[in-house]
Parts: structure tokens; sequence; C-alpha cells
């Protein structure tokens, strides 16, 4: 009896990991839907879009000054390159749901309501990353280091490079906007306490103005519009955080045990 009921739970955990492996590659085939479906719609504008993402560098180049295009594919590429990264990035709240869906049946209630807000909250600082490098800062970077071109030295970016250092802004000041939700799930964790961060506020200080200082260009403007605001974030982390507090083993199994008599 012992030796059939090991090979009937066998069988059922191997049909369980076939059956998660099939959800996963659909939801991975929905991702992959929409993402395609968002960039060709944004092929039609790719020309357009690279103008607008290119917008706060033009404002401040020199008159007379263009950009320029070394490779000779570059003109027709690089903005497919980029209408297929703002893809991406609009499909971001469908790749969240996605993950959510895979991961929410093995979740319990409580695990449940917490994970959700995270994972809107952290979309949406991104978002916000990423308008803040454009808005505030590109305007702030472009003008120190075209004002700082030597004289007799035209000021002409490729489009390619410059395509390169938009995203490489953009993936870092988005990434630099999710300190609270990092902050949250190492409470959360219970890798930190609060209390345990709070202490290290000096050095989380100091290391907002070094990753300020490798992120952007050696002005104080600039490496301070992205320390301060990591600075705050972090505050900001460090308070919600205090909701998400670990509760201690006998909290859970007592939380697990009045669920499972709910469902």
């Amino acid at each position: 009896m012992s030796e059939n009921n090991t090979e009937e739970e066998l069988e059922q955990s191997g049909q369980t990991f076939i059956s998660h492996l099939i959800e996963l590659r659909d939801r991975l085939l929905k991702i992959i839907a929409c993402v395609l479906i968002i960039f060709l719609g944004l092929t039609f504008y790719a020309n357009q879009i690279y103008s607008f993402i290119a917008g706060p560098l033009l404002k401040h180049m020199p008159a007379n000054s263009t950009m320029i295009a070394i490779d000779v594919a570059s003109p027709f590429l690089t903005p497919f390159k980029l209408a297929l990264i703002v893809a991406i990035f609009a499909s971001i709240p469908v790749i969240l749901y996605q993950f959510w869906a895979f991961v929410a049946p093995g979740l319990y209630k409580h695990e449940r309501k917490l994970i959700l807000p995270l994972l809107i909250s952290s979309s949406l600082l991104f978002y916000a990353g990423v308008a803040f490098a454009y808005f505030v800062v590109f305007p702030l970077v472009f003008g120190f280091l075209t004002a700082a071109a030597p004289v007799g030295v035209a000021v002409m970016t490729d489009i390619t490079k410059y395509l390169d250092f938009a995203l490489t802004m953009f993936f870092a000041f988005g990434i630099c906007f999710e300190v609270p939700i990092f902050t949250i799930v190492m409470v959360w964790t219970g890798l930190v306490t609060p209390a345990q961060l709070a202490e290290q506020r000096p050095y989380v200080i100091v290391g907002a103005f070094i990753i300020g200082m490798f992120l952007t260009p050696p002005d104080a403007v600039s490496q301070t519009m992205l320390a301060i605001p990591m600075w705050l974030l972090f505050e900001i982390g460090l308070f919600f955080s205090r909701l998400f507090t670990r509760k201690s083993d006998h909290e859970n199994e007592m939380l697990q045990a009045i669920e499972k008599k709910i469902d």
C-alpha cells in the first residue's frame, strides 16, 4: 500500500508541476502578445517617439547643430528599437498582473492583500522615476553638457548613443524610485526592522549621494536631483514599512488557520 501511495503522490506531483509549466507558458505568451501588439501600433509613430525622447537634448544644442547617424541603418533601426522598449515599458502593468495571477493561488489571503498593492505601487514608482528623469534631470544634464563643450567643438550626438544614454538614465531612475518598495519588502520578509533601518539613515544619505555621483554627470545639481529624491523615498518607505512588520510564526499560523476555516 505504501508503495502504491508513493507512486500516486509522485504522479500527482508530476502532473501538478506540468500544469504549472503550462500555465507559466500561457502567461508568458500573453505577455509577449501584449508587447508585440503595442509595438506594432507604435511602429507607425517610431520617428515621432524618438523626436519626443530627444527633445530635451535638441532644445539645448547650439544653433545649426543636429544629431547624426554614424551607422548606415541607424536612422531606420534606432527608432524601432525605441518603439520596442516603449512597448515593454507600457506592458509593465500586464506583466505584473500575469506574475500576480501566477503566484496568487499559492498565497494566503493576508499575503495577497500585501503583494497586490506592492505590485501596483512598484509600477507607478517606476513610471514616476522615468518621468522625473525626462522632465527634471534631462534639461539640467543636457544644459550642463552642451554648455561645457570647448570653444570650436560642435555638439553633434549620434542618435544610437543618445538612445542608449537615455534608456540607461530611465532605467536607473526607475530602479532608484523603487526604494520604498525595497524598504518595505526587507521589513516584511524579516531581514531588518524599521528601527534598524532608521539607525542606518546617515549611511543611506551618503549612499544616495554616491549613487547620484555615478549615475549623473559630474555636476552638483544633477547629483543632488537624484540623491534627495532617493533619500525622501527611503523615508517614505521607512514610514510605511511599519505597517508591514513581519508577524511571528505563531501569528502567521493563527492567520492561516482562520483563513482555512473561512475557505
